[in-house]
């Protein structure tokens, strides 16, 4: 057998076996960078990691669980709980410590930026609050609706705009790295009557908040489309799963946590199911 039909012998049995193979570098980011707020941090879902310690960032929280699947060379997780998008890009005071300017975490050289931000700019977990300890008064959404304007929405298209303008900061800072804005799952049900008696919320409150936040997820998928960025639709899957779900299949906790994580927030099913549907968008 001459040289050359032996290089090619030899070119297909590696290719069949898959020995000598370069690595699948759009596979293992070079560098991979998680911002956002509590939604990403997941305050009470594991052991807490990271500095200041007022960030409350899990290790289980869904940007280290993508890390652990997507092996990057290097991971800066800059999330901090109570973030709103000015955070992004200035110092951000927490109970224990400052969090730097988000921002700071990225570089040119950053290859993977997860985003998960706005919910804080509309005010959406404090809202929630405010609902439950109102009942038998004004519902929320006569509050928010009165005079004919929706505060709600009003607030939902102002935190849109400001996450556009963070991503035109991302873009800036590291042109060739891959965005992926990520959703916020489902946290009440499509049939108010579905929630727990017990649960301090007008029927009509949690029509009206569920309407909110699906208006916020489609804002920000909006703004990624608009930025050349990618979204990650974290609610379909996590339908069914809020907190009105059974303790055994509930994703996001009520307003008494029975897990540990945090009021509101997702535990530690609803970050490894976030994790699942970044993962998803970057396959």
């Amino acid at each position: 057998m001459g040289s050359k039909c032996l290089g090619i012998a030899v070119a297909v049995l590696m290719l069949v076996t898959g020995c000598g193979q370069p690595p699948d570098t759009q596979q293992r980011p070079q560098h991979y960078v998680a911002l956002g707020d509590s939604y990403t941090s997941a305050p009470g879902t594991g052991e807490e990691v990271g500095s200041p310690p007022g960030c409350d960032r899990s290790r289980n929280n869904y940007p280290r669980l993508v890390a652990a699947e997507l092996n990057p060379e290097r991971f800066t997780d800059a999330s901090c709980s109570g973030a709103t998008t000015r955070d992004i890009t200035s110092p951000q005071p927490t109970r224990d410590g400052t969090n730097p300017p988000q921002l700071n975490a990225v570089r040119p050289e950053t290859t993977l930026i997860t985003i998960g931000i706005g919910g804080n700019d509309v005010g959406l977990v404090a809202l929630a609050g405010e609902c439950a300890a109102k009942q038998g008064s004004r519902s929320c959404k006569q509050r928010l609706t009165e005079g004919g304007t929706d505060e709600l929405t009003a607030r939902i298209e102002r935190a849109g705009e400001a996450v556009g303008r963070v991503l035109e900061r991302i873009n800036a800072k590291a042109p060739d790295a891959r965005v992926v804005v990520v959703g916020y799952p489902t946290i009440l049900p499509a049939d108010p009557a579905a929630c727990p008696p017990e649960l301090p919320y007008a029927e009509a409150d949690i029509a009206y908040l569920r309407r909110g936040l699906q208006r916020l997820n489609t804002v920000l998928a909006e703004q990624a489309r608009q930025h050349g960025a990618e979204f990650a639709d974290t609610a379909k899957a996590s339908e069914g799963h809020g907190m009105c779900a059974p303790p055994d299949s509930r994703w996001i906790e009520g307003p008494r946590s029975t897990t540990g994580a945090a009021p509101l927030h997702p535990n530690a099913r609803g970050e490894r199911a976030m994790a699942r549907a970044v993962l998803r968008e970057l396959s």
